[in-house]
């Protein structure tokens, strides 16, 4: 219980984006190389932050 409790945190959080990237990558792209732990949280930071766009 306590594992399924702790995945659940981990998945809200975000805390497992890369796990899901391999596991999503391996699937929809054999073969391809997959990214680094480094090279996907930056290009993710890259894809958060720039063009963001404020009003104020």
């Amino acid at each position: 219980m306590l594992h399924k409790i702790w995945r659940f945190i981990r998945q809200v959080s975000g805390d497992d984006a890369y796990e899901r990237y391999l596991a999503h990558h391996a699937a929809a792209h054999p073969g391809e190389p997959s990214l680094s732990r480094p090279e996907f949280f930056r290009r993710e930071q890259e894809r958060k932050w720039n063009g963001v766009r404020r009003c104020c």
